[in-house]
């Protein structure tokens, strides 16, 4: 059996499973494959240093070696918080009013893409599979075919992939592209993010794609492109759910909310996930129904993330204005209408808020998958489950249908939804949430991780 190689941004090593909610799945999920196969993860150690030595800090932990390198601030600028984060990732998500074009930042991407290259390429044995992940490294896998490395190369996507007219603002597009057909697997989260991407190889690099196949081929080479729908490590979520931590945490927001339906919200800091607009949706069903404001508290828990890009400053000043507006305007003595927890909880805690809370809303302006709309589902109590209010622009609405969807920028269609999910009778609920729940045990991560490395195996090697 061959062995896996992950290569990744950053590395999760195995004790620090689960901390942040969703990133705990994909990592245990990552760690266990690791585990089956034996190999290594590669990647950021999230440390500085004077300057790049390449020198590799090898641990093992719990059967898995991990393998990290430490990155000087120049590179950590450009690379990452300037062309990962500011580039490509609002790219990604349609935010061209966000997205900076720098060309300093660039050459830093690609030199860091070089510097990963020449540390990890020596780990690399013949007959390993080697998996790279995400948005940071699209160039990586050509980068390893220039060194000479011909094993079987995959890459997956974690973001949306936006539509052609959109992508071909970016400098250098082609360029980016290219070094994607290097690898010999491709994936994408949703069919609409991989068929903008195949849209794009055909209408501007001039590929021959065999929808059938999901084959593209370009310059003599074939690459395989296809839609690999991440799940939730559902055995691991259910496992934490049935902690004493989890129904202490489902205790304590039950008691604090004095009989009133408690709603939450679970997110990342980031513009991506439309929290202002989801705060003006809130707004609205006050508005709209004041005399439910009694009826419900809203509790959104929004760990800060990338704390020294500028715009990431701006959307928390701005969600906590406008969650400052609200509370002035509807608090009574006994009464906060919305809690704000600007901090993380482990996946325990979690699950104990996600099944105290009668409401998920998770609606993301857009979404590559969104494993908390996932998670939510999971933690229900199945005799009285919750309604999942959730973007039809997050991945995750393509198989959670049963769940109450929206259009995250229309106030009037959230405040709709949210008072349709209050009143939403018990039987109702249990219908919807059975549905969601088949989709969530069956296309779990394991079964995502299996796929797509069984996948990645059968390709042949590469050149």
């Amino acid at each position: 059996m061959s062995r896996l190689v992950v290569i990744s941004n950053r590395v999760a090593v195995p004790k620090a499973r689960g901390v942040a909610g969703a990133q705990g799945g994909l990592a245990g999920a990552l760690n266990a494959a690791l585990k089956k196969h034996g190999g290594i993860w590669f990647g950021w150690s999230g440390q500085e240093c004077e300057e790049f030595t390449g020198d590799i800090n090898m641990q093992r932990h719990q059967g898995v070696t991990t393998a990290t390198v430490d990155l000087p601030h120049q590179d950590v600028e450009e690379y990452y918080n300037g062309y990962a984060n500011a580039t490509l990732w609002p790219l990604f998500h349609f935010r061209l009013d966000l997205t900076e074009y720098e060309r300093e930042t660039g050459r830093g991407y690609e030199r860091v893409n070089e510097r990963f290259a020449d540390s990890v390429g020596p780990l690399i044995e013949p007959d390993d599979l080697v998996w790279v992940h995400d948005y940071h490294l699209i160039p990586l896998g050509a980068r390893l075919r220039s060194r000479g490395i011909r094993n079987r190369i995959g890459f997956f996507l974690h973001t949306p992939w936006p539509p052609t007219r959109l992508f071909v603002s970016l400098p250098f597009h082609e360029r980016l592209v290219q070094t994607m057909l290097e690898y010999d697997l491709i994936g994408f989260q949703t069919e609409e993010w991989l068929e903008s991407f195949v849209h794009y190889c055909e209408k501007e690099l001039g590929a021959e794609v065999d929808e059938a196949t999901g084959t593209i081929t370009y310059e003599g080479r074939e690459t395989v492109a296809r839609a690999y729908p991440i799940g939730i490590d559902y055995e691991h979520l259910r496992a934490q759910a049935d902690t004493g931590e989890a129904r202490q945490a489902a205790q304590r927001l039950l008691s604090s909310t004095r009989r009133r339906t408690a709603m939450i919200g679970v997110d990342r800091l980031d513009y991506s996930k439309g929290l202002p607009e989801r705060i003006d949706g809130i707004g609205r069903f006050f508005d709209n129904y004041p005399e439910r404001v009694r009826d419900i508290v809203f509790i959104q828990i929004a760990p800060p993330s990338r704390e020294n890009v500028e715009s990431y400053q701006v959307i928390r000043a701005t969600l906590e204005q406008k969650i400052g507006q609200i509370n002035g305007a509807r608090t009574e003595v006994d009464i906060v209408p919305i809690r704000y927890v600007n901090r993380g909880h482990t996946l325990a805690e979690l699950c104990g808020f996600y099944r105290a809370a009668k409401i998920g809303l998770v609606t993301p302006l857009r979404d590559g998958m969104n494993l908390v709309a996932k998670e939510y589902v999971a933690a229900q109590d199945p005799e009285d489950p919750g309604v999942l209010i959730l973007s039809r622009f997050a991945g995750a609405a393509l198989q959670l249908t049963d769940a109450v969807l929206v259009n995250p920028h229309s106030p009037d269609d959230l405040a709709h939804a949210i008072h349709t999910a209050l009143d939403m009778p018990l039987e109702e609920r249990r219908q919807r949430w059975e549905n969601m729940m088949e989709t969530v045990t069956r296309d779990n991560v394991q079964q995502w991780t299996e796929t797509f490395t069984s996948d990645l195996a059968g390709r042949g090697a590469a050149h």
